[in-house]
């Protein structure tokens, strides 16, 4: 039996440079700091010829063309994670690991703040969490000690506050929480 060897892939240049940025954010939604680093990882793979091209200058230069816009990406990623029941702390957090500046990161969470009903979007957010991992009121029985610390520990670590997390998961199963909408 014999193996068939894989052709090496051709060395990139500044023009399959190009295209793989506009394949990758044709495909995905994406911030000018993932992009470069994508790219870094296709020059290390595949090698360059050429004159040397930075990553980064074509990440600025799609985001100059309107391909990447982090603005834009930090705000939906904000409201997504809103959604999903995680905390402004843990959002802000998503959004560095992202490579989203501060300044972004900042009006993402403004907006987030501007919303309406936005003074109980931590509430909000924290019994939403609950909901979908099943803690407190929708628990099916009562967590004994440990598991009780436990579920606070994926709260915190979820952004949300001590105080609040706790409230949430020792309240009784199939009691409405109160301050629930």
């Amino acid at each position: 039996m014999t193996r068939e060897r894989h052709a090496l892939p051709r060395p990139l240049d500044a023009a399959a440079l190009d295209q793989l940025a506009l394949r990758y954010v044709e495909r995905f939604a994406t911030t000018r700091g993932k992009l470069a680093d994508y790219l870094r990882r296709k020059v290390r793979e595949r090698g360059w010829q050429g004159a040397p091209v930075d990553p980064a200058a074509v990440a600025e230069r799609m985001a100059a063309l309107g391909y990447v816009n982090d603005r834009a990406f930090a705000a939906m990623r904000a409201a997504s994670l809103a959604r999903r029941g995680f905390g402004a702390r843990r959002v802000a957090q998503a959004l560095h690991a992202a490579q989203i500046d501060a300044e972004d990161t900042a009006a993402a969470l403004a907006e987030l703040a501007e919303e309406p009903g936005a003074e109980a979007q931590p509430l909000r957010a924290a019994l939403a969490f609950a909901k979908r991992r099943r803690f407190g009121p929708w628990a099916r029985e009562a967590p004994d000690a440990r598991l009780v610390e436990r579920q606070v520990a994926a709260m915190i670590r979820a952004g949300h506050a001590h105080a609040l997390a706790r409230r949430i998961v020792t309240s009784p199963p199939g009691v409405p929480f109160e301050g629930e909408e």
